[in-house]
């Protein structure tokens, strides 16, 4: 159990797993069925029903931060780097948020940005370096698919309808978010959002590579990623409105 409170910052070498071995394939294998079982309930249950689940979803997300925070606090290890400003801290906050009161850019927002953000996370870890028996590992996995399955869940029960034309506006959420983080990571030394470099496993990584600055990515995973979560959308409403036409 010495692991069990060690940190990426703080643990040797040789103890952690890889991408898509046996510990990350049953982590995602979970995630596959919990969000199978989550999405069925929650398209059955009545308005009163799902708003139990959103609000059980949230305070899960809140206790899994905060289960973070206390054994990061406990053992000495919590510093700026652990602040809540990452992507995925930050839609734990818009979740929350939304839960209490749902509204339609929220969820839009969630949908664009929080479903492929997480997905990349739980796809490509980068926490690699932690064994499966330590409080970092087990909240960044369960975390991750917390955040994963809530807009996959609502969306799939129709309360949130993505539309084309509200892409700009959930950008614009995302770049206002990302400009304070930045002078933020500029004071304190930080690298919130990957705006200040890309980790190993991190597809931004390849950019930094191959052209040496990783900005350079943004737009172009940003664009893969609206095409990934649009045109399949876009393209399934055309063919049901055309089948719907000649009934």
């Amino acid at each position: 159990m010495e692991l069990f409170w060690k940190t990426t910052g703080t643990i040797e070498k040789g103890h952690g797993f890889s991408h898509f071995d046996t510990t990350h394939l049953l982590w995602l294998a979970a995630f596959l069925a919990f969000t199978v079982v989550s999405c069925m309930i929650y398209k059955k249950c009545s308005e009163k029903g799902r708003q139990i689940m959103r609000h059980i979803f949230a305070s899960l997300l809140i206790a899994d931060e905060l289960f973070k925070v206390i054994g990061l606090v406990a053992y000495g290890n919590y510093n700026a780097n652990y602040v809540p400003l990452h992507l995925c801290s930050i839609n734990i906050i818009l979740i929350a948020i939304h839960a209490i009161k749902p509204s339609k850019l929220l969820g839009q927002y969630l949908y664009t940005i929080g479903i492929p953000a997480t997905l990349m996370a739980l796809l490509f870890p980068t926490w690699t370096k932690l064994p499966v028996l330590n409080f970092m590992h087990i909240h960044s996995f369960t975390v991750h698919i917390l955040l994963a399955v809530y807009p996959i869940m609502i969306t799939y029960g129709g309360d949130v309808k993505p539309r084309v034309k509200d892409i700009p506006k959930c950008l614009a959420l995302l770049i206002g978010m990302a400009i304070p983080v930045y002078f933020f990571n500029l004071v304190f030394d930080t690298n919130f959002m990957f705006l200040m470099e890309a980790d190993k496993g991190n597809p931004l990584y390849i950019f930094e590579q191959l052209f040496g600055y990783h900005w350079i990515g943004f737009p172009i995973l940003a664009a893969a990623v609206l095409v990934v979560m649009y045109v399949p959308l876009v393209t399934y409403r055309k063919i049901k409105g055309k089948q719907t036409s000649k009934i």
